[in-house]
Parts: C-alpha cells; sequence; structure tokens
C-alpha cells in the first residue's frame, strides 16, 4: 500500500525559483507603487512559481471539510459529546454550519467528506463522499490511535480527493475538518513531529477551562508515552499512532495536490497539524500551501513560529470546518486577479516612478 504514496512524493515538484525575478518584475510593472499590494503580491508570486510560469489560476475552487471521530474523547477532553460530529455534519449537509455561509458568500464549492465518523452510513448527497475507513479511531491514550494501513488508507483517500480535483478542473484546494475531540490528536501531533511538550501547545479546544486543560494535556503526555516506539519509526508510523482519520485525509489530500500542482489553502489548528504530517512525508509539498489564519487556538503562534510560517491573516477565529480557508481562497482569487487583471504601466499610459 506504501507504494503508491511514495509515488506520488516523488511527482512533487518545488517551485522554479529561477522565475522568480521574471515574476516580480511583472508585478513591479503594474500601474501601483511596488509592493503597496502587500501580501497580495506575494500570494501572487509564490502562485506563479508553483504554477511553473503559467499565469496564476485559483477559480474554481473547493473546499473538502473531513469528518472523523476520536477514540480518545472517553478521555474527557470535549465539552461536545461524540455524537456532535455526526450531527454537524448532517449539519454541513443542510447548509446550516458556518463552513456552508462562507462557501456561498464567496462562490466557493464545499465537499463534505465522511473519512471515520462514529455511526453507519449518511443519507445520500450530491455533496458528501463516504469514505468510512472505521467508525472513529482507537482511544490513543491506550495504543495508537490507527494501524499503519488504516493510516494509508486514509492517506490514500486524499490522494483520491486530489486525482478528482485535477479532472474535475479546480484550481485550487481549501481544507476543513470536523471531528469532536480533534485537538488532542493534533496537540499529539505537533509534539511529536516539533518537538513541543504537551504543555506548551494544548488548548481549550472547544472552550475547556484552565483544569480541564491541564487533565488534556495529561491525556497527551500519556499517549505520547503509550505510543513512543512509533515516535523513532518515521512520520506515517507518529501520523498512525497520534492522528486520526480526517487528519490523515488532509495530509493526503495536500500531498495528492502538491503532486497535481494545485494550491491549498491550510485551514487552523487540525489542518495545520495535517500540513505537519504532509511535510514531514514531504517538505517540497510546502512550495503549495498557504496557512489561511492565526487559530485563536493558544498553541497555534507558537507552532507557526517553529514552522517560520506567517498566516494570511488574523480574526481570532478557531472554528474549523474549514472557515479559514474560505476566506483565504478569496484572498488567493484577489491575488491572481491583480496579477492577470491590472495594466501595466505602457498598456495604462500612466507615467512610472522616477529612479
Amino acid at each position: 500500500m506504501r507504494e503508491r504514496l511514495d509515488q506520488t512524493i516523488a511527482s512533487i515538484r518545488p517551485a522554479d525559483l529561477s522565475l522568480r525575478e521574471r515574476g516580480q518584475a511583472h508585478l513591479d510593472n503594474l500601474t501601483k507603487p511596488r509592493g503597496s499590494l502587500g501580501r497580495l503580491e506575494e500570494i501572487a508570486l509564490s502562485l506563479w512559481l508553483v504554477g511553473q510560469g503559467e499565469p496564476p489560476r485559483a477559480d474554481p475552487c473547493r473546499v473538502y471539510t473531513v469528518a472523523g471521530d476520536h477514540g480518545v474523547v472517553a478521555e474527557g477532553v470535549s465539552l461536545f459529546p461524540q455524537e456532535v460530529t455526526r450531527q454537524m455534519v448532517l449539519n454541513f449537509l443542510s447548509g446550516g454550519a458556518g463552513i456552508n455561509a462562507l462557501c456561498r458568500a464567496s462562490g466557493i464549492g464545499l465537499k463534505v467528506v465522511d473519512a471515520g465518523s462514529c455511526g453507519g452510513r449518511y443519507p445520500e448527497h450530491p455533496d458528501l463522499i463516504q469514505r468510512k475507513i472505521a467508525p472513529g479511531t482507537a482511544n490513543f491514550a491506550h495504543g495508537p490511535a490507527m494501524s499503519e494501513e488504516q493510516c494509508l488508507a486514509a492517506l490514500h483517500l486524499g490522494l483520491d480527493l486530489a486525482n478528482d480535483c485535477a479532472a474535475e478542473g479546480i484550481r485550487a484546494v481549501g481544507t476543513g475538518d470536523m471531528g469532536i475531540g480533534n485537538t488532542t490528536p493534533s496537540t499529539a501531533l505537533y509534539c511529536a513531529y516539533l518537538g513541543f511538550s504537551p504543555e506548551e501547545v494544548t488548548g481549550p479546544g472547544t472552550g475547556l477551562d484552565a483544569a480541564a486543560v491541564s487533565k488534556k494535556a495529561v491525556v497527551i503526555r500519556r499517549a505520547i508515552e503509550v505510543n513512543h516506539t512509533a515516535l523513532d519509526k518515521g512520520p506515517l508510523a507518529v501520523l498512525a499512532a497520534l492522528g486520526g482519520f480526517e487528519i490523515a485525509t488532509l495530509s493526503g489530500l495536500i500531498l495528492g495536490c502538491a503532486a497535481r500542482g494545485i494550491p491549498v489553502a491550510v485551514d487552523g489548528f487540525i489542518s495545520t497539524a495535517a500540513y505537519v504530517a504532509a511535510l514531514r512525508l514531504c517538505p517540497t509539498a510546502a512550495d503549495y500551501c498557504f496557512l489561511s489564519h492565526a487559530s485563536a487556538e493558544p498553541g497555534h503562534a507558537r507552532i507557526c513560529q517553529k514552522l517560520g510560517a506567517r498566516p494570511l491573516f488574523d480574526l481570532g477565529m478557531r472554528l474549523g470546518e474549514g472557515t479559514g480557508a474560505a476566506l483565504a481562497l478569496h484572498l488567493m482569487r484577489c491575488a491572481c486577479a491583480m496579477w492577470n487583471e491590472m495594466a501595466s504601466f505602457a498598456d495604462a499610459g500612466v507615467s512610472e516612478a522616477e529612479t
């Protein structure tokens, strides 16, 4: 099963940095003071480089909100009961969630994916992809969350989603998640991959008080200790031991999109954990990714600093679902419009700055 993943990783091309000077010249020749559109110019240049010199495009775009449940919820790490995952999937399909509203506002497509929520099949829906690997992970405070085969199945699901995007002409993708308790495995992955202690990056998630956050950190520390042998076996073993079905699926989606040349807007705390897992499997995937927003989950700022990454915006958001990614996709569209639609000084008959 590993062969397909390895082939995908091997096919990911780095951004063509030899094009940077030509791309910067294009930006500087548009009718504006140099650098005056700030990070929009950075986004456009990055899209130009990963596009190997093709005009940057981010339309049509789509958010994938991937659902999975977590056995560690039995340890009391969330204020919400586990059945909320399933209830929210139904809410997505009826169009009533935050991600639905933000996607509608910007004309962004939305697909909901059941990678591993508890319960049986959902009613069929044109925007629902039912690929349940198992009805929730095992409690990783007592052993691995997933077998390596299950983890690979989730990664392959993500690769399949990326292939669907390529076949359907999707030009940019946003990552989203739904899973009660999933800040707990995300935090464990940050500890294992980036060397944080649980106390440094464990946060309130759905709204835990200080005492409950401390208890959550203890659970995460115990999970890392119980699964310590996985930490020396490479990034895939770490993801299987400490991750979740939705997190692994999003990692596969990121890798698959990078292999297909499709840029990715990475959502907040949980999606960033999927991004870190993808980077551990293939660092080159970073060229294709934009961290959308600075999550209000307290540890996210430290994580971004460790990654040397600056999210596109900070609006105090921590909902997940792909809501930050939806906003970032719109920014990416705006960056493409600037690159492709603004006139040059010569074309517009506008005098350039004196040197």
